[in-house]
């Protein structure tokens, strides 16, 4: 079994069968006695519309473990929910953001194997993006891969099935609905939740401008009268709004290009940079990303899955996955 523990959302790979689970990593949970009213879809259809003794919470932040024992109720229920046989846990492979530090890796594990796990094994997202997209990275071949998640995006250059230069910025998809949120409370005086300012980036949002410009209704709470209130918001606005944390990503782009090998260069300006994760869906990224590095840049098939696919097929390769991952702790050491 492979697990895509995502900040955004959990998606669960099962041999034989594919995706099996693609749920939101979220979690309803009593305050007082710590119960837990409910995991995944259900749990987010509760955010912010919970009494006062219920809490949604999202157990990751920046791709990581922000709250243990949430983490791991939360596994423990989606692996109960796929693997039903008693008498042993699954072997489990786990991706983890490639700049996650040796703390929070032994958080990953000790999570996992408390969840039910037989056997933990870390697969780094880029390198799974890579194999889910059908990447031939055991070539002497380099890739580079910009896996834009809902709290970290991960900028890595791979060959001979490794890491060969990476960068991890913690920016994501959820940085993109801070970004909005935040200018609706400064510029309209507005109180917008986090589902709204998703829907309104997927509706009109860009990173560069569009050919026609277009508009959408943003509703919320007046922060002066406390009234509901709808303003009329431009995706040339929404795009100026969003620039700090796009401007982020494309720079890590740029410096992870600056720092990889010249003939590895050469093989991505022949390939170009694959796009993965649920924020490179962000309308123009691919151009912006072309137009900054003078690189081609495309969409894997399948961008929401494709960590989650890659993971699940290195289940064949658990020798490999041992040896990649002891390279990641010699890397960040370096660092």
């Amino acid at each position: 079994m492979a697990i895509d523990l995502g900040t955004a959302n959990t998606l669960v790979y099962e041999r034989g069968r594919g995706i099996v689970i693609s749920e939101p990593s979220v979690v309803a949970i009593d305050s007082l006695s710590g119960a837990v009213h409910a995991v995944g879809s259900e749990a987010q259809r509760m955010i912010g519309r919970t009494p006062a003794t219920i809490t949604a919470i999202r157990p990751l932040r920046h791709g990581v473990i922000a709250d243990f024992e949430v983490t791991e109720q939360m596994l423990r229920y989606f692996i109960r929910k796929v693997h039903q046989s008693r008498l042993a846990g699954p072997r489990l492979v786990m991706c983890a953001p490639s700049g996650i530090t040796d703390v929070e890796e032994r958080a990953i594990e000790e999570a996992s194997l408390s969840a039910g796990a037989r056997e933990v094994h870390l697969i780094e997202e880029p390198v799974a993006a890579a194999i889910g997209a059908g990447l031939r990275i055991e070539e002497p071949v380099g890739h580079m891969v910009v896996d834009v998640g809902g709290g970290t995006s991960e900028v890595a250059v791979i060959a001979l099935g490794g890491i060969v230069v990476s960068e991890s910025v913690r920016t994501g998809g959820y940085d993109l609905d801070d970004a909005i949120i935040g200018h609706a409370r400064s510029e309209h005086r507005l109180a917008i939740g986090q589902p709204t300012a998703e829907a309104i980036k997927l509706e009109i949002g860009s990173t560069r401008p569009l050919r026609e410009q277009r508009t959408a209704e943003l509703r919320g709470r007046d922060l002066q009268s406390g009234l509901p209130k709808t303003v009329e918001l431009t995706s040339g606005e929404l795009q100026a709004a969003l620039e700090p944390p796009v401007r982020a990503i494309v720079d890590a782009v740029k410096e992870t290009l600056e720092r990889t090998p010249p003939q590895l260069a050469s093989d991505i300006v022949e390939r170009g940079i694959l796009l993965a994760g649920g924020g490179s869906l962000l309308r123009g990224l691919e151009q912006r990303l072309r137009d900054e590095t003078q690189i081609t840049a495309y969409l894997a098939d399948s961008p929401l899955t494709c960590v989650a696919v890659g993971s699940g097929r290195s289940l064949e390769e658990l020798a490999t996955l041992r040896r990649s991952a002891r390279d990641g702790r010699r890397r960040r050491r370096r660092r």
